[in-house]
């Protein structure tokens, strides 16, 4: 597991290479550590990071993050030492946050605010507040895995690729002369199998 901070430094690195680190703020930082958080859950059934996310008026909120670049409030964050900031990634969490970042990277803060008020995690840690009102409450890790789960199937679909190489699986399907392949009559058979 590594501290949340590093996963806020990664995507703050990203944001200088890619040109917009003016969009980069407190509140995107938060939306991007909720997703890397959800998106980690759902993958491989463990947190990215231990620090907990809680259901803040203006969406999901990593307090420990939060905190330490609070003094920057609405303004751009400093770019981190680059060297230093990514040492204790691994390869692999590397490789999601690069997802997350591709994926959710380019919306503005105020944007990604919007999409977690929209999903199911902030609502139901809210528990019914009105949307101005102030929670400390914590958005459970299962209901962050779920969103995860719905948001990889989401992302798959979108990809460039989805569509031609579902197609090709299917075509090749279709046009095998699989052994297991289904006859004329079977199921048909197999339904009045289990009707009898």
């Amino acid at each position: 597991m590594i501290d949340c901070l590093d996963v806020a430094r990664y995507f703050i690195v990203r944001a200088y290479e890619d040109g917009i680190e003016a969009e980069m703020t407190n509140m995107k930082v938060q939306k991007l550590l909720y997703y890397a958080q959800s998106l980690h859950l759902a993958l491989y059934d463990e947190p990215l990071f231990d620090e907990e996310i809680q259901a803040w008026r203006y969406g999901p909120v990593c307090p420990p993050a939060y905190k330490f670049y609070s003094n920057f409030e609405a303004n751009q964050l400093p770019i981190p030492n680059k060297e230093e900031s990514l040492r204790s990634i691994s390869d692999e969490n590397k490789e999601l946050l690069e997802e997350v970042w591709g994926y959710f990277g380019g919306y503005h803060a105020y944007r990604l605010s919007d999409m977690t008020h929209g999903e199911f995690p902030w609502k139901k840690a809210r528990k019914g507040l009105p949307p101005q009102a102030s929670s400390t409450e914590p958005i459970q890790r299962q209901d962050m895995k779920a969103l995860g789960e719905q948001k990889l199937d989401v992302m798959e679909r979108e990809n460039p690729a989805y569509e031609p190489v579902m197609s090709e699986v299917l075509n090749d399907a279709l046009n095998s002369e699989s052994s297991t392949r289904v006859g004329k009559g079977e199921v048909r058979d197999w339904l009045n199998s289990l009707l009898d």
